[in-house]
């Protein structure tokens, strides 16, 4: 067994994405672009992050190249963590590979519930999770994503997609019906099998009675399958022969492979296009923190202590204009608990008091204390809180959700937790929430019970389940930082965790107090991959002899800001691809619904559904005005940003040049299109609206890093930190450490001792220490030339702007020099170093350009009778390229 799994990892070190690394080289994957229509066709408001990009250069590479093991028949894996958007690279993959010929595609999963939310994600223009812009264009080809039965029917201008799970299609394949899926489907069409969740089709893979490879032989003989076996079915499928030169393509998407498995490893060999586990989404700060909350409490007071924090999370965001609600999910062990629970948690809310709330709050600590203390220094009585509680908590804002009480409406209110209309706070559940169930703002998870199952200290099948339900609610809430210049998507605050904002960057695991469950569990998040092994937190501080110097106390250091500027001032319509397009709305008697493409209809809907052709005017003007009202996106304000040459509302609507002239195909029944409603005009204009919102691309206003460099003080600028530091294994093994405890001991040092260091420690990277060591091998030159030398750490403290792009980064230290000139004016040099990773130099060349351009292009409009400042950029520390840094920092201060 030990050698098998031995054995396993071997293969999953070396899979498919090493091999195209070693065979084509990590800068050729790095250069390999994004297709134009990506940015075009892709929903807008869901922009490619670093890794989703770095996924689609494998897949092009792979599919653009030719090489030694590559296979006939294309079947590769995505193994990518829960929440990473393994949708978003089905959908991108789809449009390429409809680029390269291929029109249909069929999705499969193993949940019912995975097929409605797909739905959503790929047919619905309206849902804030489609995944596409709202028209299509590839090429000169406008296209389509049509829903489908089957094959027969596809159309060669769409995107034919058939979804259905897992057992349908093995049903429906094994027993045919009329208008179903058939295996001769798959003879006469050319198909894209998508898989989600796909570790649930490898039945006979599992099984083991043969080696993986003999399974694998086996599954790939079309005359040699099990009729009962799902996986059988599904590679039948793939290795049907049909009559195109494009062969079938199989493509696996789902995060809990069972890699550690020897024939699960065996039949994924040399097939995982791309590994992005949970491990490394959490490590790149795509996830919250996870924090177990320990109480020796009753269940309902655990759960009262939780809704004060859940109601703490949601007045923080409130305070820098987040309209997020925080939702608190409470697990029970079984329906009947759950049920209980439920009505016990109704009536505790209705009979809540003050005195229950002082309870709490004499008993509080961490997070949970820091509540009431913000409430207490913001004046929020506990009267005013228990108001908002009871009427944030009330029933109608309660959902019970089990296999006794879930219905279509529920199924949807679950799944739409995030959306503006959805007031839910609390969900009740059991064991619903598992695969599929896609929410951002869930921030505090309340076990109802004490059971534990854990064999030989290791963690149980339920612990496991809980971690990964932990892991699924782990997922980053995006919000703005209050100053603008962090990230939206990510966690902002692990160099900062005395800011109050990071208590909404944390899922609160709150259990009653029982240590052991609490290692079981830890245990079970690390084997997940959504905890580090260890953290630890560090003090790092400016030292108290840097703080009675000059330049602390009197010393400034100089940044730029971020300034707009008119992208295009000639800018005058809406646009030749908003313009250009047809809008379709689609009238239901008794229902309204939008989508580019229609769902499945029966014949008799078919023949008796009629359209009509009208311009966007047709409506009345004073219909879109009322219309346009719905939006705050359509307010004159908003809209000057991106049309600056535009003068009204008016223009805005009887203008050909914008809403007027649209081309609009209503679809309904006859008795509704030959006279149309004002209720109904309302909605279409509505809805057409909706439809180009997305496509309003903000081009009027772009933004650059000023030129103006203007000073801050020193003493209010850099600042003493606590930082958290995962003390996991890092492909720097110097990060984290303090310098007295180097691993290198070339770099070992006592920074205490060095009077020009500001900072009592380093604990960055090997290259930060070598820099360090650097500066320690060139200060007796320094010395020569300047009276003051400090070199101060950037721990997010400052930021610049790249004057090119705008975008914003933070240099890791600032070289401070200072010398008497000829006219007994000092002269102060200012310089922004930043030691950068051979491995992240092409990535981030952007910033190093912007550092270089410093020196030429900051404008310093600051001096004082006897100071006059400098403000420069170097070139990357990097020790393996040392000398390029070293001739630049030589030359420019001439030693």
């Amino acid at each position: 067994m030990v050698k098998k799994i031995i054995e396993a990892n071997t293969i999953l070190q070396d899979n498919l994405q090493t091999l195209l690394r070693e065979e084509f080289g990590k800068r050729y994957i790095e250069n390999v672009s994004m297709p134009s229509y990506f940015a075009t066709c892709l929903n807008p408001a869901m922009r490619l992050r670093p890794y989703q990009e770095e996924c689609f250069r494998y897949f092009f590479t792979y599919w653009e190249n030719s090489f030694e093991g590559k296979e006939a028949l294309p079947h590769l894996l995505f193994h990518m963590a829960t929440g990473s958007g393994k949708t978003l690279i089905m959908a991108g993959v789809m449009l390429y590979l409809y680029e390269q010929g291929y029109r249909n595609f069929l999705f499969f999963v193993n949940s019912t519930n995975i097929i409605e939310k797909t739905k959503e994600n790929f047919f619905n223009v309206a849902s804030a999770k489609y995944l596409f812009a709202p028209q299509i264009n590839i090429g000169q080809k406008q296209v389509e994503i049509k829903m489908v039965d089957n094959f027969q029917d596809s159309d060669d201008n769409c995107i034919n997609l058939c979804l259905t799970t897992v057992q349908g299609l093995h049903i429906s394949l094994n027993n045919p019906k009329e208008n179903a899926l058939t295996y001769d489907d798959f003879s006469k069409y050319n198909v894209v099998l998508i898989s989600d969740e796909a570790h649930h089709i490898n039945t006979a893979t599992k099984k083991g009675k043969k080696t993986a490879v003999d399974t694998q032989l086996s599954l790939y003989n079309n005359n040699d399958f099990e009729t009962e076996d799902w996986e059988s079915t599904v590679m039948r499928i793939f290795n049907t022969h049909n009559d195109y030169e494009l062969p079938n393509v199989l493509l696996e998407f789902t995060a809990t492979a069972d890699l550690e498995d020897y024939n699960i490893a065996q039949k994924y060999k040399n097939k995982i296009i791309f590994n992005y586990p949970l491990k490394r989404f959490r490590e790149d700060g795509y996830s919250k923190d996870i924090e177990v909350v320990q109480s020796d409490l009753s269940p309902i007071d655990r759960a009262m202590q939780t809704v004060v924090l859940s109601q703490y999370k949601r007045k923080l965001f409130s305070a820098i204009s987040q309209d997020i609600k925080p939702v608190m999910m409470l697990k029970s062990r079984t329906i009947a608990e759950n049920k209980k629970f439920y009505e016990q948690f109704i009536f505790t809310i209705k009979h809540l008091s003050v005195e229950d709330l002082i309870r709490i709050k004499d008993g509080a600590k961490g997070d949970v204390a820091d509540a009431f203390s913000y409430f207490e220094s913001k004046n929020i009585t506990l009267d005013n809180l228990l108001l908002e509680i009871k009427e944030d908590f009330k029933e109608e804002n309660l959902l019970l959700v089990d296999g006794n009480t879930i219905t279509p409406e529920k199924q949807i209110k679950l799944n739409t937790l995030e959306a503006k209309d959805n007031e839910f706070r609390a969900v009740f559940a059991v064991d619903m929430l598992n695969e599929g169930w896609d929410v951002l703002n869930l921030f505090d998870i309340v076990r109802l019970y004490e059971t534990r199952d854990a064999k030989d200290g290791k963690p149980g099948k339920t612990t496991m389940q809980e971690a990964q339900l932990i892991g699924r609610g782990a997922r980053y809430m995006p919000f703005k930082d209050p100053e603008g210049d962090k990230p939206v998507g990510g966690r902002k605050y692990d160099n900062d965790i005395t800011n109050r904002l990071r208590v909404v960057e944390k899922l609160h695991y709150h259990s009653s107090q029982n240590p052991r469950y609490v290692q079981e569990l830890h245990s079970a998040l690390v084997e997940t991959g959504i905890v580090a092994r260890k953290t630890k937190e560090l003090n790092l501080f400016l030292k108290e002899a840097f703080k009675k110097t000059k330049l602390y106390k009197d010393g400034y250091v100089f940044t730029n800001e971020r300034e707009p500027y008119m992208l295009n001032e000639e800018i005058t319509s809406l646009g030749e691809n908003i313009l250009t397009q047809t809008y379709k709305v689609r009238i239901k008697s008794g229902e309204m619904k939008t989508s580019l493409v229609f769902a499945k209809a029966t014949a008799e809907d078919v023949s008796s559904l009629k359209y009509i052709n009208i311009r966007m005017r047709d409506l009345g003007n004073h219909i879109i005005r009322a219309a346009i009202n719905r939006f705050e996106s359509y307010k004159f304000s908003a809209l000057t940003e991106t049309f600056p040459n535009l003068s009204s509302i008016k223009e805005f609507i009887e203008s050909d040049s914008y809403l007027a002239n649209l081309s609009l195909s209503v679809y309904g029944r006859d008795e509704v299109l030959s006279n149309l409603s004002q209720k109904e005009k309302l909605y279409v204009a509505i809805e057409v609206l909706k439809q180009i919102e997305p496509q309003l691309s903000k081009g009027g206003i772009g933004y650059r890093g000023s030129f103006r460099f203007t000073p801050k003080p020193i003493k209010d600028t850099f600042k003493d930190h606590v930082l958290k530091v995962v003390d996991d294994d890092s492909l720097d093994k110097e990060f984290g450490r303090s310098m007295r405890e180097a691993a290198n001991l070339f770099l070992t040092m006592d920074l205490e001792k060095c009077n020009w260091h500001a900072y009592n420690d380093c604990f960055g990277t090997s290259e930060e220490k070598h820099l360090i060591r650097y500066i320690e091998a060139m200060y007796p030159r320094l010395k020569e030339k300047y009276q003051d030398i400090y070199l101060v750490r950037n721990e997010k403290d400052l930021k610049l702007w790249s004057f090119k792009t705008g975008n914003a980064f933070e240099p890791d230290y600032v070289l401070f020099l200072r010398k008497k000139g000829n006219d007994d004016i000092y002269d102060n040099i200012q310089i922004f170093i930043e030691p950068k990773g051979e491995h992240l130099r092409a990535t981030d060349a952007w910033k190093e350009e912007c550092l270089q351009q410093i020196k030429d292009k900051a404008v310093i409009h600051f001096s004082t009778r006897s100071e006059k400042f400098n403000v420069w950029g170097m070139p990357f520390f990097t020790e393996s390229k040392r000398m390029f840094f070293d001739s630049s920092f030589k030359a420019e201060l001439e030693l």
